[in-house]
């Protein structure tokens, strides 16, 4: 059987090149500008960072919803299908508008060099909102900041969320480089918010905001939140007001900075344009209602019950962290399967370092990516420091069905160490065990 014009048009983007920053924007710049400049007919949003970039986009994107206006949000990677890229109002992209989209930038593409795959979604996902006629958007970066494809537009917020090492091939061996880096997306006269704490960090991004002519509104001074006393709720002091008994839509309490920098980045929002349009008014109505209606999957997601089995695509040192402490925060005396893949860009050592204290047993798997470490070199490092039960199981989804069956009811499992693992992990539970 032929395949489908989707899945002809996936396997052409796919074939592009594997990461989207380059050292100029002339590229998408010329795409754009043969589509009539898509991007100009809506206002955004831009959020850059290491970790926390989709959870805190998602949290903004539904606030926007909850208070009516028609909202796209742009994120990546996806976890299972394409179409988890490009969303409004939370319905992903078509099948059919996938692939025009494409055939429209695709033609567009006629520049110097071709565009590498990021490039081309970027393009493809500015051109989508536009013919769907969002209000809002709200743009997840990729890897960079200052060259990323994305950092063609002039939102009315920036948001950089955190910063750790990562791609520094790409991005800079230090804090202070990496800040220069994301710290691009500063725009002139633009606020921003952040949650980055580091000193050389925070020093780059305020010089930048400076030359900028840019205000920066830091967490945990102009804005904070805090847990509600003896309550599972939270209180949030923001720039401009404050909300209190909200719910945090995501696991984790490192969610708590991504839910801050999300309600400061909508207050700013509302504060700016509240003067000239009388739907711009955040209320705590409006917040809760958002935050209700947030869905980022892979993050801390729990997929079972009986056994406990978590799903998180943990994908640096940082988030390794912070999955750690919340395995041993939450898990009590529970036996816990550890299925575990990483990519080769990764320290993955270090990372190991994180989960492994708290397994009582670990599974090597390997996502079908080419970038994915070879289950013997993580074997060899997991015999360094880990003990327990060790098995190997390349095949992702063959490696959760063997963890799920050889576990009690009450034993723990988390699936982790990269979100192409998750994904397939996903699309696995999505098929076998919750249809």
């Amino acid at each position: 059987m032929a395949n489908s014009p989707y899945e002809l048009c996936l396997e052409k983007i796919y074939k592009l090149g594997r990461f989207g920053i380059k050292l100029e924007l002339d590229t998408i710049l010329n795409i754009l500008s043969q589509l009539n400049t898509p991007q100009d007919n809506y206002s955004m949003i831009h959020v850059a960072g290491t970790n926390g970039k989709g959870s805190t986009a998602t949290c903004i994107a539904s606030i926007l919803r909850a208070a009516g206006f028609k909202t796209g949000i742009y994120t990546s990677p996806h976890l299972v299908r394409f179409n988890e890229r490009i969303c409004v109002n939370g319905q992903q992209i078509s099948d059919a508008d996938v692939v025009s989209a494409y055939e429209a930038v695709d033609a567009a593409d006629n520049g110097l060099r071709p565009a590498t795959f990021f490039e081309i979604v970027t393009a493809m996902a500015f051109y989508h909102f536009a013919r769907e006629k969002v209000e809002w958007a709200v743009i997840e970066t990729g890897m960079g900041g200052r060259f990323d494809a994305t950092n063609i537009i002039t939102p009315q917020v920036s948001v950089i969320t955190n910063l750790s090492i990562e791609h520094a091939e790409y991005l800079g061996h230090t804090i202070r480089d990496l800040a220069r880096e994301k710290g691009g997306i500063i725009k002139s006269g633009v606020p921003a918010v952040t949650a980055v704490s580091q000193p050389s960090g925070i020093d780059r991004l305020s010089k930048i905001a400076k030359d900028q002519g840019a205000a920066l509104y830091r967490f945990k001074k102009e804005f904070s939140i805090r847990k509600t006393p003896g309550q599972t709720t939270y209180n949030y002091k923001g720039i401009y007001q404050n909300f209190k008994g909200l719910t945090k839509p995501l696991s984790g309490e490192h969610q708590r900075e991504n839910l801050s920098l999300a309600l400061a980045a909508v207050e700013l929002v509302f504060e700016q344009n509240q003067i000239t349009d009388p739907r711009y008014k955040l209320t705590q109505e409006v917040v809760h209602k958002g935050l209700a209606q947030v869905n980022w999957p892979g993050r801390l997601e729990k997929i079972m019950d009986r056994p406990l089995v978590i799903l998180d695509g943990a994908h640096n040192f940082k988030a390794c962290v912070l999955l750690g402490k919340y395995l041993n925060q939450t898990l009590g005396d529970k036996k816990l399967t550890l299925v575990i893949g990483i990519l080769d860009d990764k320290p993955y050592e270090a990372m190991l370092a994180q989960l492994l204290p708290r397994a009582r047993r670990v599974i090597v798997t390997k996502a079908k990516i080419n970038r994915s470490i070879e289950p013997a070199i993580l074997t060899a490092a997991i015999k360094k420091i880990f003990k327990g039960d060790l098995q190997v199981i390349e095949d992702v989804k063959d490696a959760v069905s063997h963890a799920i069956l050889t576990s009690y009811d009450d034993d723990a499992i988390c699936i982790s160490g990269s979100l192409y693992v998750a994904g397939e992990a996903k699309e696995k539970f999505d098929m076998d065990f919750i249809n």
